[in-house]
């Protein structure tokens, strides 16, 4: 088949993405039911993947491995929210929201542009006719998929565990991957996915390394917008007053896994300069007296 409306399938991928999530919009809003949000995020990667490779029809190599890849997280990341929304009942994000259909659509409408930018290194790859011989990039670029996943996969089981425990009522998430960094499932997603960047550069030229626009967006919206600081201002509200809390933020990296007794002793402007800590994940914080 090769090209639909563009050769890139750009718009083929933005108008099934604007579709995808406008009919789980319309569930949402109609039914006020939003345990399927995240799972209509996720598995929107799964529909545009399968969709490019099939479309293209090409099946090169290194179009099948980035496929699966894309796959295999959107299928892991899927179920597990999924199944953890039903386990722990409403998606507390949207209290505010379903009785407000303007900032409902909001939210559906930057979870479609999360998507599509963020799928860009796969969809050119999977729209593309050139298919050099498998190179550096593409080998460090598996690897960083595959540490990543791990990571992400691990963290998201620990904290669940955690979470279950009844021993563990009221209190923040400090085992495991979860003592090394506040953030380790985010450290994990955005590793994966500069991986898949970085698997796809042996097939770009010119202007496709603009899909480089995807990983940065997904890094930027964990740092700053809807990820880390949004996390770290419900736990500095609950917590910010129990000592025990305030060491570990103090000692505990805020994305990149580091044993605790190295992060403790380096200097502030290093942790903010190389090491993601930034003054708004402590806007928060109660002050001491």
């Amino acid at each position: 088949m090769g090209t639909v409306i563009d050769s890139h399938f750009l718009a083929l991928t933005a108008i099934v993405t604007v579709g995808y999530q406008l009919f789980f919009f319309v569930v949402t809003a109609l039914l006020k039911f939003d345990k399927l949000t995240d799972f209509a995020g996720s598995s929107n990667f799964i529909v545009l993947a399968i969709l490019t490779i099939v479309v293209k029809g090409s099946w090169h190599f290194r179009q099948v491995v980035l496929t699966l890849l894309v796959v295999l997280w959107g299928l892991r990341l899927g179920l597990f929210l999924l199944m953890r929304i039903l386990q722990w009942g409403e998606d507390r994000r949207f209290d505010d929201r379903r009785d407000n259909l303007g900032k409902l659509a909001v939210f559906w409408i930057f979870q479609a542009i999360w998507v599509w930018s963020v799928i860009l290194p796969l969809t050119v790859v999977n729209a593309s006719d050139r298919d050099p011989s498998i190179r550096a990039g593409d080998i460090i670029g598996w690897i960083m998929w595959s540490v990543g996943f791990s990571v992400e996969a691990t963290a998201d089981q620990q904290k669940l565990g955690f979470k279950n425990s009844p021993h563990n009522l009221r209190k923040w998430c400090n085992v495991g991957l979860w003592r090394l960094s506040r953030h380790p499932n985010y450290f994990g997603e955005m590793l994966l996915w500069w991986g898949i960047f970085v698997a796809s550069t042996p097939v770009l030229k010119g202007a496709e390394f603009l899909v480089v626009l995807g990983p940065t967006l997904l890094t930027l919206l964990l740092l700053f917008v809807s990820g880390i600081p949004l996390l770290e201002e419900s736990a500095d509200k609950k917590f910010g007053n129990v000592e025990e809390y305030r060491f570990y933020k103090a000692t505990t990296s805020p994305l990149i896994p580091l044993p605790p007794g190295l992060y403790g002793k380096l200097p502030n402007w290093f942790k903010a300069t190389f090491l993601f800590e930034f003054p708004l994940y402590s806007r928060n914080m109660p002050q001491d007296n």
